[in-house]
């Protein structure tokens, strides 16, 4: 398939929900086939630059809504200088796409408004949404009586491989309406890849997000991660990302796709950082489940590039990334079928 071959395609509505670098592999690879795609972003980053400006100016995150908006924008340019990280002096650290949506923020007294604004800017072909408006932090609660506050601290904080934590928004967060009726609205809703506990749960938390997946008609699809995080997903196979996923959800997910190409162990000793691993799949085991679970080659051939220096979240970050128009290709084919 080709950009010139779909353009019959372009009516189909896509919502892809979760936030980062998982939204933003689909975001851009979905462009390509529909014209009709809105971004649901989870609002509880409080890490780097982003938690910089909601600790000092008291804004919302816009780290992962930047993401999206680049994704989706027309304007490789803009693009690039809302990407760019300062690396020096007291800037350092800080993207100016998220200096950008704080300034428009403070200006407007409006989260929304800066969204829109920075989509004309960037000229962004389809929605961006952050999933909530309120202003809430992700806690995580362990068997043992541990709470872990704030999102950046649960990415780096150390889960039993036999324990399944309790998350919640405090205070609790609202579905954003304009969300809510993307999803009622959708032909195709996909539960992005990303960081379980820190990314996606923490969209599929708010209320009235479960009650909006119940009622629409469309297909629900997740893309499962390619890796496990250390500490947080050892040993997880594509079953228990999908439990975990609808767990949040409160509802079934009707597809799974996931990756099943093995690369070779040379390349995953090089480019995989310290604990992660290949998500495993059992495919007797995905025969019985209620879902239809979709195994492909989806990893990229490429390896993701990142700027550690200016950038103090990116060594947390895999550099074995999906192949966004492997997955974009594959959803189509879910649409259709």
């Amino acid at each position: 398939m080709t950009y010139e071959l779909n353009r019959e395609y372009f009516g189909v509505k896509i919502v892809v929900i979760g936030g980062g670098t998982g939204s933003f592999t689909l975001l851009s690879g979905l462009k390509k086939y529909t014209h009709s795609i809105t971004a649901l972003v989870n609002m509880v980053d409080d890490g780097g630059s982003t938690g910089m400006l909601r600790d000092e100016l008291g804004v919302l995150p816009a780290g992962d809504v930047r993401q999206c908006l680049v994704a989706l924008s027309s304007s490789p340019k803009v693009r690039d200088l809302f990407n760019y990280r300062f690396d020096e002096g007291s800037m350092k650290g800080h993207a100016f796409g998220n200096l950008f949506m704080a300034a428009l923020e403070k200006m407007t007294g409006s989260f929304s408004q800066a969204v829109e604004t920075a989509s004309e800017v960037l000229g962004v072909n389809g929605r961006v949404f952050p999933i909530t408006l309120d202003d809430t932090k992700l806690s995580l609660r362990l068997r043992d009586g541990t709470v872990v506050e704030g999102e950046h601290a649960i990415e780096v904080t150390n889960i039993p491989g036999d324990e399944r934590p309790w998350l919640e928004l405090s205070p609790p967060a609202t579905i954003n309406p304009q969300a809510r009726r993307a999803i009622l609205d959708a032909d195709l809703v996909v539960v992005a890849p990303g960081l379980l506990y820190g990314s996606l749960a923490p969209a599929l938390l708010v209320r009235g997000v479960t009650r909006a997946l119940a009622e629409t008609k469309a297909k629900k699809v997740y893309v499962c991660n390619l890796v496990t995080k250390p500490t947080q997903t050892d040993g997880f196979t594509v079953a228990d990302f999908v439990d975990e996923i609808e767990r949040f959800a409160g509802v079934s997910m009707d597809y799974v796709l996931y990756n099943n190409y093995r690369p070779p162990k040379e390349l995953l000793d090089k480019y995989a950082h310290n604990g992660e691993y290949l998500v495993e799949w059992d495919e007797e085991e995905l025969k019985k489940k209620h879902y239809y679970a979709s195994g492909k080659h989806l990893i990229a051939n490429g390896i993701r590039q990142h700027n550690k220096k200016a950038d103090p979240l990116a060594a947390l970050r895999s550099l074995i990334r999906h192949d966004s128009d492997k997955i974009a290709r594959e959803l189509m084919r879910i649409y259709f079928s």
